[in-house]
């Protein structure tokens, strides 16, 4: 198959691609595979990723992608059958192995995130967080400590933090064995860090200011879910919330990161080590 010629700024180069190729399936979309592909993979991921950084809809996709219909079809899929998850996975713990991590984490960080929900979001899955003043969605978020995404839960913006908290840690403690520790605000405090602990053996640490503190102040292990949460933004699919169901918007974050991490990759240089901030060494 001939795919399309590359020159957008979010189309994948082939050191990226060379990363993320090989973890998609091969087959069709029956039941024992179904009929080849006759669109190449390489071109809907890029049309995907053109969607998330860019924050087109999906029927204004350039005409040098496959028709619309076809990407969101492949999208829908791959969110829906576990592929979209098992391909982020791999990327991230091959971050975390060039950082001589192990890839299962041992301590993360939690935060939620509220966004203006679209016209596309049903007045059903959406809510209003009196706090930050936004009508729309809320992405509940757990990082390790490179700040690589390791959960994502997206639910109405009415949810308080510490309630999104929990199905969040459960899926987090599912999903990484090894999670033992997690810094939060003071937004967190009260029965989530009991039952963190109770039921997960997790430890909640709570970040509190600095005494007398004024105005920002970069807060010890805080300011790692911070930047993620900006890299996110940093997506203007991601501004916002567009998707018309909360597993589609989680989705998108996974995209965006899938992203990142496979650009951070190819990036890196043999015997080099990819550190996303500065460490000092004493």
């Amino acid at each position: 198959m001939i795919g399309r010629e590359r020159f957008y700024p979010s189309d994948t180069s082939d050191e990226e691609w060379d990363l993320i190729g090989p973890l998609l399936p091969v087959g069709g979309t029956g039941e024992f595979g179904g009929r080849p592909v006759k669109v190449p993979r390489r071109d809907i991921v890029d049309a995907i990723l053109y969607v998330v950084r860019t924050g087109c809809s999906w029927n204004q996709l350039p005409k040098d992608f496959p028709k619309r219909s076809t990407v969101y079809h492949w999208f829908s899929k791959w969110t829906a059958d576990g592929t979209l998850d098992a391909v982020y996975a791999a990327l991230r713990d091959r971050v975390r192995a060039l950082e001589g991590r192990d890839p299962q984490p041992s301590a993360g960080i939690i935060d939620a995130q509220a966004v203006r929900g679209s016209a596309t979001v049903g007045a059903d899955e959406r809510g209003y967080d009196g706090g930050k003043k936004i009508n729309g969605r809320k992405r509940h978020v757990i990082t390790d400590t490179l700040g690589l995404l390791l959960v994502v839960v997206v639910t109405a913006a009415s949810v308080q933090d510490r309630d999104g908290a929990r199905d969040t840690t459960e899926i987090a403690a599912a999903l990484h064995r090894r999670l033992s520790w997690l810094w939060a605000d003071r937004g967190y405090r009260g029965d989530y860090v009991s039952w963190a602990k109770r039921e997960h053996g997790i430890t909640v640490d709570i970040v509190v200011p600095n005494e007398g503190q004024k105005g920002f102040e970069v807060q010890p292990h805080r300011w790692i879910v911070e930047r993620t949460l900006g890299w996110l933004i940093g997506h203007r699919r991601l501004t916002a919330d567009h998707e018309r169901t909360p597993a589609h918007s989680e989705a998108m974050c996974i995209w965006a990161m899938i992203g990142i991490t496979a650009r951070r990759i190819a990036r890196t240089k043999p015997h080099h080590t990819v550190t996303p901030h500065n460490w000092r060494k004493k």
